[in-house]
């Protein structure tokens, strides 16, 4: 990070994919939200849907359409049973997939579980100019995602580069 840059604060959406998960047992979705709200953003809306491709696409789509959205991070459903389709479910709303999140998100996580890490398949892109993560459920990803990779691409003072920069270029045609 550097000084000569102040902190751009940007409104965040979290989404908790999940069968079980209420508002009384959601640690990764609390965990994210204490996160970006003590690095200084905001946290636009939060909400809880069943591993269901249609229900979580319904709420990404929702956020991605509002103006007022920057970000949107979800837990849950990026593993390999029968019912987790979050990638599934955002992925076709992808403009521009960003490879590399997934690769370092693995890369760190392998760091801390070892070859585990291989049942994730985290993803991000960005939609209809908007940032869109897709994060595991645990809070010890959401916890990795966060503090390794997300918060310092959100954070306008990371230099070479971040990806809170480039957020109005993301819809240019």
């Amino acid at each position: 990070m550097t000084a000569d840059r102040e902190f751009l604060p940007l409104d965040i959406a979290v989404l908790t994919v999940s069968d079980t998960r209420t508002e009384d047992n959601d640690s990764s979705g609390r965990l994210l939200v204490e996160r970006l709200t003590e690095a200084g953003h905001r946290l636009a809306e939060k909400c809880i849907v069943p591993d269901d491709v249609y229900r979580i696409r319904a709420v990404v789509s929702r956020w991605i359409a509002d103006p007022g959205i920057q970000v949107v991070i979800s837990t849950g459903g990026t593993g390999i049973t029968g019912r987790d389709g979050t990638p599934e479910a955002v992925s076709v709303l992808f403009d521009k997939t960003l490879d590399g999140f997934g690769e370092v998100f693995r890369a760190v996580s392998y760091q801390e579980i070892g070859t585990s890490t291989i049942q994730s398949r985290a993803i991000a892109g960005v939609a209809n100019g908007t940032y869109v993560f897709a994060l595991p459920g645990s809070s010890g990803a959401c916890r990795t995602a966060w503090d390794n990779l997300i918060r310092q691409q959100l954070d306008f003072r990371t230099r070479p580069c971040n990806l809170a920069e480039l957020i109005p270029r993301l819809g240019e045609k």
